[in-house]
């Protein structure tokens, strides 16, 4: 970028600072019974940006300077060059460089904000340069303004500005899906899609959780806790997506506050760093992110101990555990309907329940008679606030495997017996 007033003897260029990239070869090549030969292969050969013995890959081993002021994305670092140069054979006194960068909600100072930094003298044919360097934070529009001073030769006072336009794009789209699950655990999916033009490698994205919560990455190799699922290398193409999944259990102070745990929303925030083919780092973090609340009303109901299979007709327990999350005290009475046709509750249909004062909790032992094999749901529990006339209807507490064991060792004896009378 070059900007110089026919008035002023001073002439000013900026200059992206940026990483060159290889030089791509085409690589054209034929087999030799072809008609052409082994004259292409030849040229391959002689092609002093294509790498000897990778004919055909195309990515060259030489390195190709910036030809354009190329894309910039929120979280990288933007760099430029301010170059001063007097075209003049006299000297120029008291030459000072003042940039600012303007944003569309803000104006940052980058260089010559300090008023008793000392002036320059530029002799003739003389240049000056000044680096600046800012971390971009913002997409949309950004705008470089640049102001030069000095004094002519006269001794005036001669000034010009320039201004440089230049957009910053958004590098990644980052997509969350957030699970509850019954015992106060969150699941937090995150899918971190690449939108620039050229491969990112994740250095890393990790989950800063909010105060509530202490979180545990599920990336990893179970036999290796330091080596992600994706890889040693985690390179990410244009427009492919990787998909993160983190595990958030609430923090004991936080268990011991069931109102205050339900109120959490915020989850915390993911930060990322990535890096791009030729090793240029960038990093963003999130905004906090937020969940949907779990509306259990004024009393919770959790499973705390259920077997994973049973034996049909076989009766087994079910441990619940019913917390007050309101702020006042609970009395209720719990009522046993249908099992919901897999299953029949065993014992008394009705029962009221101690009172339960804010935040306390009661555990139950109830009993349960399986009558179909498959995977049945637990259900046909309802709890009634006999305060405010209130019910809770649980429809689906929990699933268990109910296995018809017996039934299959008749049938396997009878199979036996068939094939040894045969």
């Amino acid at each position: 970028m070059d900007g110089k007033d026919k008035d002023h003897v001073l002439s000013l260029k900026v200059m992206r600072l940026t990483r060159p990239s290889l030089f791509m070869g085409l690589s054209i090549g034929c087999d030799a019974r072809d008609l052409p030969g082994d004259h292409l292969n030849a040229e391959i050969r002689n092609d002093m940006a294509i790498p000897a013995g990778l004919p055909n890959t195309g990515v060259g081993q030489m390195l190709l300077l910036p030809q354009s002021f190329g894309n910039i994305y929120l979280g990288e670092t933007f760099s430029c060059c301010l170059c001063v140069h007097n075209d003049t054979s006299e000297l120029v006194r008291e030459v000072s460089i003042k940039a600012v960068l303007q944003m569309s909600n803000q104006r940052l100072s980058l260089l010559g904000e300090d008023e008793n930094e000392p002036l320059q003298n530029l002799e003739g044919n003389e240049t000056v340069n000044e680096v600046i360097q800012h971390e971009v934070k913002d997409i949309g529009t950004h705008i470089l303004v640049c102001t030069v001073n000095y004094l002519s030769t006269s001794g005036e006072k001669q000034s010009f500005r320039k201004f440089f336009k230049f957009q910053v794009m958004k590098p990644l789209d980052v997509k969350t899906k957030f699970y509850n699950a019954e015992s106060d655990e969150v699941y937090l999916e995150a899918g971190v899609q690449n939108i620039t033009s050229g491969p990112l490698c994740l250095e890393k994205v990790d989950l800063e959780p909010s105060p509530y919560f202490n979180v545990t990455p599920l990336n990893h190799l179970p036999q290796d806790s330091k080596s992600l699922v994706f890889g040693q290398m985690n390179v990410v193409n244009p427009h492919d997506t990787r998909q993160y999944l983190y595990c958030l259990k609430p923090k004991l102070e936080a268990k011991n506050n069931p109102s205050a745990l339900r109120q959490a929303t915020a989850i915390g925030k993911l930060d990322i760093v990535w890096r791009t083919n030729m090793g240029d780092r960038g990093r963003l973090q999130t905004s906090q992110l937020q969940r949907m609340a779990p509306q259990y009303g004024d009393v919770r109901v959790t499973v705390e101990k259920i077997p994973s299979m049973v034996r049909l007709e076989e009766q087994f327990d079910v441990g619940l555990s019913i917390t007050n999350i309101c702020e006042r005290v609970l009395e209720l009475n719990l009522d046993f309907l249908s099992g919901g046709g897999g299953s029949e509750w065993s014992g008394v249909s009705s029962r009221s329940l101690p009172p339960l004062q804010p935040g306390e909790s009661t555990q139950l032992t109830l009993h349960i008679v399986p009558l179909q094999t498959g995977l049945q749901t637990i259900a046909g529990v309802r709890l009634t606030d006999t305060f405010l006339k209130r019910t809770y209807k649980y429809e689906n507490l929990a699933q268990v495997f109910v296995n018809n064991e017996k039934s299959e060792e008749k049938q396997a004896f009878f199979s036996s017996w068939m094939n040894f009378g045969a």
